[in-house]
């Protein structure tokens, strides 16, 4: 009790520090260089399974040089956790550089075929908002077109949002690919 004779209020704990990898979660781009042999992928995504990743996109293509891969990884997650992920990643056998390109200048692209529903009525519209996108009919059969685009994340979206009101009976994306801005190369940063 108070002095004034009122319940005195409860103390309350103070709140819970935070943890590191509770903040914000956003996109992320990891670009991992690793040898190109059986597992390697499997190792890789176990890890990302590991710490409760899921993986929005994963491509995976050789290099120049067949002996070497080039993978680009896109997630959803905490700027934090990204980081360890990134610092796991060097342990895996066989990875040879990892660098989170999230937040420096980079091309990024992606590729997608969508098949949408045409009639002689809409046929022309469609062709007009693939042209409009600067996107190309790659198929056309008497009832359907397949587009293929190719763009940023949020471009491909924005197409593919128009499509929808058509009636989509198909599609693929092949996920983000990158590449830094400038004279930087992780592929040449692997040679030294």
């Amino acid at each position: 009790m108070s002095p004034d004779g009122t319940k005195a209020p409860a103390h309350s704990a103070p709140p819970p520090r935070a943890l590191p990898g509770t903040g914000e979660q956003r996109r992320h781009v990891l670009v991992a260089i690793v040898n190109n042999r059986p597992g390697v992928l499997n190792r890789v995504a176990s890890l990302m399974r590991a710490r409760s990743f899921n993986i929005e996109s994963l491509a995976v293509s050789h290099l120049d040089d067949p002996e070497i891969s080039r993978m680009t990884i896109t997630l959803r997650a905490d700027d934090v956790l990204v980081e360890q992920a990134a610092k796991q990643l060097y342990k895996v056998i066989d990875v040879l550089k990892v660098q989170d390109v999230t937040d420096e200048p980079t091309v990024q692209h992606e590729l997608a075929l969508v098949k949408v529903r045409a009639t002689d009525r809409t046929r022309g519209e469609l062709i007009s908002i693939v042209e409009m996108y600067k996107a190309r009919v790659v198929d056309m059969a008497a009832e359907a077109v397949i587009v293929e685009t190719t763009g940023t994340e949020s471009e491909v979206d924005a197409l593919i949002t128009l499509l929808r009101g058509y009636g989509i009976k198909e599609l693929v994306r092949t996920g983000t690919v990158v590449m830094s801005r400038g004279a930087q190369s992780i592929e040449e940063a692997t040679r030294r």
